[in-house]
């Protein structure tokens, strides 16, 4: 399905690869002009080819979302080199160490609340500016499952992502009146880069945990964060949509 964006800008974190990227592209094919934001210039620079190959307009951004002055830039530069910004994804995240809290490093947990919860509120904090200059929009959190249910082996990963939860809420409260929707989007496993350590038996154990029979595709994440942000969800605002192939409904 195609949705009309009238030629509004969007900025995408940790679009270099799976879900970021698949957004990132589909959303340039919904007329969006995208700023195409990753840690890795090139990843980001294949996105932003594969885009302007297929007609879209893109932007490359090299940045660290657990850096409040990289957030910064990103959102300058939708601004320079678009003219505003309407919409965001703030996508960018990690898996971290998966040690039980006994075990976890203090060095191991700041690096994920770093990024995957920190990265979140940088980035709200300078697209929710711009965007409320520009008439109002949309934002996507990219939250997980495991912002609403919790594994052991995860504490650094399940409370970022409880963090995202509750920071997209506590900014909907806040913006919703202003003109600025703001959800959260929680997938189930994803066939993407951050399962490539998996083994096989591990992937096959993963697929036995969804409902459905398999793990999702970075695609049908990217459908669902494009509808959050277009009109099409224009009453949906401080949600947390699963897209989890039944995995949280056990």
């Amino acid at each position: 399905m195609r949705y009309s964006f009238k030629g509004n800008t969007v900025l995408v974190t940790g679009a270099g690869s799976g879900i970021g990227a698949a957004t990132a592209q589909l959303l340039a094919a919904n007329g969006l002009n995208v700023v195409v934001s990753d840690l890795h210039a090139e990843a980001v620079a294949r996105v932003v080819s594969e885009i302007r190959s297929k007609g879209g307009k893109a932007s490359a951004h090299t940045g660290d979302v657990s850096r409040p002055e990289d957030a910064e830039a990103a959102v300058s530069q939708a601004i320079e080199h678009f003219g505003s910004l309407h919409f965001a994804f703030n996508n960018a995240g990690i898996s971290g160490a998966l040690k039980p809290c006994g075990e976890l490093s203090p060095e191991d947990w700041q690096r994920v609340i770093a990024i995957n919860l920190s990265g979140v509120q940088y980035g709200l904090r300078f697209q929710i500016p711009a965007i409320l200059k520009s008439g109002g929009g949309a934002i996507v959190n990219m939250s997980s499952i495991l912002g609403l249910v919790g594994i052991g082996a995860a504490p650094a990963y399940t409370a970022a992502k409880h963090g995202v939860t509750g920071l997209t809420r506590a900014a909907a409260l806040t913006y919703s009146s202003q003109g600025i929707r703001i959800n959260s989007i929680h997938p189930g496993y994803v066939n993407t880069p951050i399962l490539d350590v998996l083994s096989e038996a591990e992937r096959a154990a993963m697929v036995g945990l969804h409902p459905i029979g398999r793990i999702g595709h970075p695609e049908e994440i990217a459908h669902a964060t494009v509808f959050l942000l277009s009109e099409g969800a224009s009453f949906i605002t401080g949600s947390a949509m699963v897209v989890d192939g039944g995995y949280t409904a056990a």
